[in-house]
C-alpha cells in the first residue's frame, strides 16, 4: 500500500482532509463524484503540461528543417555530392515514422516520464557527435540516430492530452501541444540560415543540442507522469523516482509521515489499463480498417505538405536569387499560418463536438470522458477537416504556378500562408479523430499516424527532385491538388461508415474495445 508521502505533486494538500492539528487523515478516499472525472489536473496545470510537452514535440520537425539551408554547405565541406546530402533527408524522415512504434507501445504501458528521458539522452548526445563529426557516413548515422530520439516526443505529446482531456475538449489542447511541432517546420529554415550565416554549419548541431538541454530541465523539474496505465486520473502515487518530477520528489519530502499509510482508489474511474506493449502496436492499428483509412489521407496530406517545403529552398535560390537567410524567411508565413491554426481549429473542433453531443443528449459535464460508443466522433471531427483541405488543395495549386510563373513574391507566400494554416487544421482535426478512436493506447495510435505520415513524407521528398525537374513546379502543385481532392471519398466513407465498423468491432472484440 503506498504511503502518504507519494501523494503525488498536483493533487494539492488542500484537497486531502486533515486533522485539526494540520496532519493529513489517513484512509482517506476521495468522494464518487471525483472519482468519475477523467483527471485531477486542474486548467492551469494542464496549460503547463501542455506548454512542456509541446517544447518538446519541437525537436522533431525542427531538427529536420533547420537542415534545409545547410545542405548545400554540407556537400562543400564534406566532399561529396547534393544528392548523397538529400539521403540524409529521406533516412531522417524513415527513422522518423519507425522510432515512435516502439516508443508509443512502452509508454502506453511504462509510462510518460521514462521514455522522454529516453528520448532526450540519446537526442543531446546525437546533436553533440553531429556538431563534431567530420565525414559522411557519421553525418548519415547520427541524423538516423538524432531522428530515433526526437521523433517519439511527437507521440508522446499527444498522448499526454489523451490522458488529461476529455473529447470535449481535446480539439484545443491538441491544437496546442501540437503547435511546437507544427511551427518547427516554419522557423527552422529561418534559425538555420541565421545560424550557417553567422557561425557556420557546425552551429545549428551545437543549438539544438543547448536548447534540448533546457528543455529537458524543465520536463525533469515540472512534467507529472499522466498515463492512466500508471498514475490513473492523476491522483494514483508515480511508482518509481522515474517518473516523479523535481517538484513531486520536494513535495513528497514535505508531507509528515505519521500515521498509517493512506488509502489511495485504484477504480475504474481512477485508473485505466492498458493492453501489453508491444513494437507491433502501430502495425494493429493501422491494420484497422477505419483507421487506415484515415491514416492513408494524412499521411498524403503530409506528403504534399513535405515535397512544398523541401523543395521551397531550391525553388526560391532559382526563381528570385535568394541567399539562405532570405530563404529562411520566406518560410514564416508557413509558421503564421500554422500558429493561427493553433488559436483557431481547436476551438472549432471542440465546438462542432459540443454541437453534435446536444443534437445527441450526450453527457458534457466538465471534465468527464463522454462514452463515444454511440456518438458518430468521425462526423464530428471530420466536418471541421474535410473542408479545410479543399481550400488547402487549392492553396497548393496556386503556390506551384505562381512560383512557376515568377510573380511578385508576395503572391506565392500568401499561398503558403494558407498552405500553412490548412495544412495544420487538418492534421489537427485527423489527429484527433486517431486519439478518440484509440483512447486506450494513444501513443501507439499517434506513432502509427507518425509512422504512415513520414513515410509517406520520405517516399514523397524522395521523387519531389526528379518530379520537379521533369513536369515543374506548377504540375507538381496541380498533383498534390489531384491527390488531396481526389481522395476526399476515403474520409467520406469513413464519416458514414465509422460508427457502424466501431460497433462490428465491438459485438467481434468486446474485451479489445
Amino acid at each position: 500500500m503506498p504511503s502518504a508521502s507519494e501523494t503525488t505533486p498536483l493533487l494539492g494538500e488542500d484537497q486531502c482532509p486533515k486533522s485539526s492539528q494540520g496532519a493529513i487523515v489517513p484512509d482517506f478516499k476521495p468522494p464518487q463524484d471525483e472519482l468519475k472525472a477523467h483527471s485531477i489536473f486542474t486548467r492551469p496545470q494542464k496549460i503547463l503540461i501542455v506548454i512542456i510537452a509541446s517544447l518538446a514535440a519541437f525537436f522533431s520537425p525542427v531538427s529536420s528543417a533547420i537542415y534545409f539551408p545547410a545542405l548545400g554547405t554540407l556537400a562543400d565541406a564534406l566532399g561529396v555530392s547534393v544528392s548523397l546530402i538529400n539521403l540524409t533527408v529521406t533516412t531522417y524522415l524513415v527513422m522518423q515514422g519507425l522510432a515512435p512504434s516502439f516508443i508509443g507501445s512502452w509508454s502506453d504501458r511504462a509510462g510518460r516520464r521514462p521514455l522522454y528521458i529516453a528520448c532526450f539522452v540519446i537526442y543531446i548526445g546525437s546533436n553533440i557527435g553531429l556538431a563534431l563529426q567530420t565525414n559522411y557516413v557519421a553525418l548519415l548515422i547520427l541524423r538516423m540516430v538524432q531522428s530515433a530520439g526526437s521523433s517519439p516526443l511527437v507521440s508522446l505529446a499527444q498522448a499526454v492530452v489523451a490522458d488529461m482531456a476529455t473529447s470535449a475538449e481535446r480539439g484545443r489542447y491538441i491544437s496546442y501541444v501540437t503547435s511546437g511541432a507544427i511551427l518547427g517546420p516554419a522557423v527552422g529554415p529561418l534559425i538555420g540560415g541565421m545560424l550557417i550565416q553567422s557561425f557556420g554549419w557546425r552551429s545549428v548541431f551545437w543549438f539544438l543540442a543547448i536548447f534540448a538541454g533546457v528543455v529537458f530541465l524543465l520536463m525533469l523539474a515540472c512534467l507529472p507522469e499522466t498515463c492512466r496505465a500508471v498514475v490513473g486520473d492523476g491522483s494514483i502515487p508515480p511508482p518509481t523516482w522515474i517518473h516523479m518530477s523535481w517538484l513531486a520528489y520536494r513535495h513528497r519530502r514535505q508531507i509528515p509521515l505519521n500515521g498509517p499509510p493512506m488509502t489511495i482508489s485504484t477504480s475504474p474511474a481512477a485508473i485505466r489499463p492498458g493492453r501489453k506493449a508491444s513494437p507491433t502496436g502501430s502495425l494493429r492499428v493501422i491494420a484497422d480498417r477505419e483507421t487506415s483509412l484515415i491514416l492513408i489521407y494524412a499521411g498524403c496530406v503530409l506528403a504534399g505538405y513535405q515535397m512544398v517545403s523541401a523543395n521551397l529552398s531550391e525553388a526560391l535560390s532559382a526563381q528570385y536569387a535568394f541567399n539562405t537567410f532570405q530563404v529562411g524567411l520566406c518560410f514564416l508565413p508557413f509558421g503564421a499560418g500554422a500558429f493561427l491554426a493553433t488559436l483557431t481549429t481547436g476551438h472549432i473542433v471542440d465546438w462542432n463536438f459540443r454541437r453534435l453531443a446536444r443534437i445527441h443528449h450526450l453527457d458534457l459535464r466538465q471534465g468527464r470522458q463522454q462514452d463515444l460508443s454511440q456518438f458518430p466522433i468521425e462526423k464530428a471531427r471530420l466536418q471541421v477537416g474535410m473542408p479545410i483541405v479543399g481550400v488547402g488543395a487549392l492553396s497548393v495549386l496556386v503556390y506551384g504556378w505562381t512560383m512557376q510563373a515568377r510573380t511578385p513574391l508576395a503572391v506565392p507566400l500568401v499561398a503558403l500562408f494558407v498552405v500553412g494554416w490548412t495544412v495544420s487544421s487538418s492534421t489537427n482535426s485527423i489527429s484527433v479523430l486517431i486519439v478518440d478512436l484509440h483512447l486506450d493506447t494513444p501513443a501507439t495510435a499517434t506513432a502509427a499516424n507518425n509512422l504512415v505520415r513520414c513515410w509517406m513524407g520520405a517516399l514523397a521528398v524522395a521523387v519531389m527532385g526528379p518530379a520537379v525537374e521533369a513536369i515543374g513546379i506548377g504540375w507538381m502543385g496541380t498533383v498534390i491538388c489531384a491527390v488531396y481532392i481526389g481522395l476526399l471519398p476515403m474520409l467520406m466513407l469513413v464519416w458514414r461508415k465509422g460508427p457502424t465498423w466501431r460497433r462490428e468491432k465491438r459485438e467481434k472484440w468486446p474485451m479489445m474495445t
